[in-house]
């Protein structure tokens, strides 16, 4: 069951009651985990370029939908790697600043995975 993201401000997300203060991916099954920013960090000594090893790690079989919470400032962005992964995969991706992406979130249908960066 997908869970309802409640709001964000900088530094922090609300999902279904619970406050994180840290980036999120919310799974398939509804499941939300930490994002593991390393895994780009390791590659473009920023987590703000997303990395195949981390669209790797994101993306689950059968998702059909991706939406990025690009930050409040929208400064999150896919490699070129990432962006060629999600095409073969046949999984659509979508990138808007974090209040955006929350609101396409709570709309959407079907097999989605979140991933919402929280600060810049």
């Amino acid at each position: 069951m997908k869970p309802k993201i409640d709001k964000t401000k900088f530094g922090s997300i609300t999902v279904a009651g619970k406050k994180h203060t840290h980036d999120i991916i919310i799974r398939l099954d509804g499941s939300i985990e930490n994002r593991k920013k390393k895994l780009s960090k390791e590659v473009f000594g920023t987590s703000h370029t997303i990395s195949l090893a981390e669209a790797e790690f994101v993306y689950e079989e059968g998702a059909e939908n991706i939406i990025i919470g690009t930050g409040q400032s929208d400064m999150v962005q896919l490699s070129d790697e990432a962006i060629e992964f999600f095409t073969l995969k046949d999984c659509k991706f979508h990138l808007l600043p974090t209040t955006e992406a929350i609101k396409l979130w709570n709309k959407a249908k079907g097999a989605v995975i979140g991933l919402f960066h929280i600060t810049c």
